[in-house]
């Protein structure tokens, strides 16, 4: 993902997250971090953007920044593809634990993280902007220290 995305990805991000939408400056903040410590990527399908997600990474621990596909798009693979992409990233990276929050009322986003081994671990009560509260995840990988190439 780079700048030139960023009307796309706002327009999903937008009808995504209506409550609680990431700014244009956040995003272009987040952006201004790659590759250091982000990794921000698409999802194409011919021409357009139809999905996005990041992840920040810190020593061995990693955070699932976003991951949103576009209305009519959901429930096609995409999140799934955009999230095996982070989890590579993760490994490149030698993260052995990569941790997530997801809306308490998004019982698919909650089974797709379930699928790829997430566990949840804690609540955070009205996390969202919403009042919504957001469950806490965490994957732990067998990534081992110094063995990333990226």
């Amino acid at each position: 993902m780079d700048e030139t995305d960023l009307p796309a990805v706002l327009a999903i991000e937008r009808a995504t997250f209506p409550s609680d939408a990431w700014s244009e400056g956040m995003l272009r903040g987040e952006l201004h971090d790659q590759p250091r410590t982000r990794h921000y990527i698409v999802a194409i399908e011919g021409d357009e953007i139809v999905g996005y997600a990041g992840l920040a990474a810190a020593g061995d621990q990693a955070d699932v920044q976003t991951i949103a596909v576009a209305s009519g798009r959901q429930r096609t693979g995409i999140g799934s593809a955009m999230l095996r992409e982070l989890l590579a990233e993760a490994e490149r990276r030698a993260v052995t634990a990569v941790f997530l929050e997801v809306r308490a009322d998004n019982p698919a986003a909650q089974a797709m993280y379930e699928g790829f081994g997430f566990e949840r671990i804690g609540l955070r009560r009205r996390y969202y902007d919403d009042g919504t509260d957001a469950i806490m995840m965490v994957l732990t990988t067998h990534a081992e220290a110094g063995g990333g190439t990226g």
